[in-house]
Formats: C-alpha cells, structure tokens, sequence
C-alpha cells in the first residue's frame, strides 16, 4: 500500500523542484497571472497548463470523458489516493509530452512503459506505488510546526483540486484523475494556437466563481528558460561570427540574452533558498526566543501588544 501523501502549495518554484525530483530535466513551471492574449509570448513552448480550483462535488465535465481506444495512446492514471493530484497533474503532462526539450528520465520512462498497458485505474495504482514519485512527492511538505487532528472541522474545510489541460493528437484534454478518463475539449487544427482554445474553457471556469474571491491558480509547463536562452545567445555568436561583423541588432540581443540567463540562475537559487526554509525546523530557534525574551520579561508585554493590536483591527473590521 502506497504511504501517506502530503499536500503541496501551488507554487512555481516548489512544482519546478518537483520535477526536477522526478529526474526530469528541460522543462520548469511558471505562474501565470493573468490569460489574457500575449501572457504567453515570452513562455513559449508551453507544453501544459495546471489550473488549481476550488472543487466542487458531482460537478459535470466541460467536455466528454473518453473511454475509447484513445487510452492506448493517451497516459491517463485515475487518482486512488489523497493529496496526490498535484503530481498527478504535473505528470499527465510530463507523460503525453513529445517535445524534445524534455527528457523523462529513466524512472518515468519505466513507469510510462510499464503502465501504459494499463487500464486507468490500474496506471493510479502504479503511479501511487511508485517510490520515486512518492519520495518526490513527500519532499516538497512544508516542515509542519504542529500535529492537527485532519478529522476536526473537516467539513468546513476547502477542498482544492489540481487538473491540467494540454494538446494530444490534434485535440485538445482536460487531464482530471477524479474522472474516469480524459476531457475532451475539442480540436486544435494544425495551425491553431492550442493555447488560443484553452484560454476560453478556463475563463468560464474562473467566472463561476463569485466575483471578488480568488479559488484559483494557473501555473505552465514550460521548455528550461535557461536552455532556450542560451541556445539564442548561441545561434547569434555564431551568426555575429559568420559575418564577421556586429548589427546594431546584435548589440542589443546579446546582452539582453545574457541578462535573462542570469536571471533565471538567480531565479533557481531563490527556489532552493525558499525550499530549504520550508524544509527547515524552526521549533528550536522558537523555544529558545521565547526561553530569552521570558528571562528578559519582555514576553508578557509582547503578548499584551498583540492582543491590543488583534482587537483594534477586530474593531476596524466591525466598523466597516
């Protein structure tokens, strides 16, 4: 039986970090805050989208579910354990992309081939009793500083749910392992932007929502920023070389490529810099303020100033 999984923040950094657990390489997850035409110029190749919503029980599917012979082709695993869909929308991805940026790494493409010749439900369970998965599924858990009962309040909690959506095929999916299959949305002709077709089916998705509450987070999977960058900053030294001359053109792009490069390694750092704190156990360093500001009696008057300061803006809250 696979162990407990923990739940995981929709963040860019830590599902680049998840991925990178996996042992891909090539891709890496960015947030989109907005879907307005043009947000995805500056990604491309997009190769996915997770959408992270507020779920909502017997909800009906936007599209309908394939059950037909499209499975044999199409990785989709049915999810059979909580708190797992986060990596189960990251790898219905990573599983049905092509692209040759990617590179699964030798544990997904084990998984991938043994499982496809799974029915759905038997893939969820392969996919669930994978170590590798579930090792770098666990490692991105937030160091937790109390133990709660899940069983109090748990009717008054908000469930949220993580699918994905991207092209197979000519056509468009909803990749959702509550349903029994794939979503079909519809085709993508061949010059069609497939972003172009998503971007409709997630805007009423987020207007169903009442207006003013945010129940939602769109995250991309995207080809390595860096490697696209340095593969443009490439092809322009050899060009400038080629022609044994510099453009105006040139001038411009080759520090501008070289600026992106370093932002995306200082971008990366950040990610392991947040991720080691989130990892880290700050129960020590608490007790040992708290022992140092009780010795200095400063702790009961910190208390007290807290507490003033929660009922001022309690008062302010009433008022308007």
């Amino acid at each position: 039986m696979p162990g407990n999984w923990c739940l995981i923040e929709s963040d860019p950094g830590v599902f680049t970090q998840l991925i990178k657990a996996y042992g891909c390489k090539g891709v890496q997850v960015e947030e989109l805050w907005s879907i307005d035409d043009g947000i995805f110029e500056n990604l491309r190749p997009v190769h996915g989208l997770i959408f992270l919503f507020k779920w909502v029980q017997d909800e009906e599917p936007s599209g309908p579910v394939v059950t037909d012979n499209r499975l044999k082709s199409i990785y989709f695993a049915k999810q059979v354990i909580n708190n797992a869909c986060a990596s189960q929308a990251v790898i219905s991805i990573l599983m049905n992309c092509h692209h040759p940026d990617l590179q699964l790494g030798e544990d997904l493409e084990t998984l991938k081939e043994f499982s496809m010749q799974l029915d759905p439900s038997m893939r969820g369970l392969a996919l669930s009793n994978s170590t590798t998965v579930r090792a770098a599924h666990n490692s991105m858990a937030r160091q937790a500083l109390f133990e709660f009962d899940p069983k109090v309040n748990a009717k008054d909690d908000e469930v949220y749910h993580f699918v994905s959506y991207m092209p197979i095929e000519g056509r468009l999916y909803e990749l959702d392992g509550l349903r029994d299959g794939p979503i079909d949305l519809g085709p993508v002709a061949g010059s069609q932007d497939w972003l172009d077709v998503v971007r409709p089916i997630i805007m009423r998705r987020m207007n169903r929502f009442t207006e003013g509450e945010i129940h939602f987070n769109l995250m991309a999977i995207v080809s390595n920023r860096k490697m696209i960058y340095e593969r443009q900053l490439d092809e322009l030294l050899n060009e400038s070389q080629m022609l044994s001359m510099e453009s105006d053109e040139l001038e411009n792009e080759i520090p501008r490529l070289r600026m992106l490069i370093e932002f995306e390694d200082v971008k990366q750092a950040r990610y392991e810099q947040e991720m080691a704190r989130r990892k880290h156990n700050y129960i020590p360093f608490i007790i040992e303020l708290l022992k140092i500001l009780a010795e200095e009696r400063k702790l009961m008057p910190l208390y007290e100033r807290a507490k003033e300061r929660a009922s001022e803006k309690s008062a302010k809250k009433m008022k308007t």
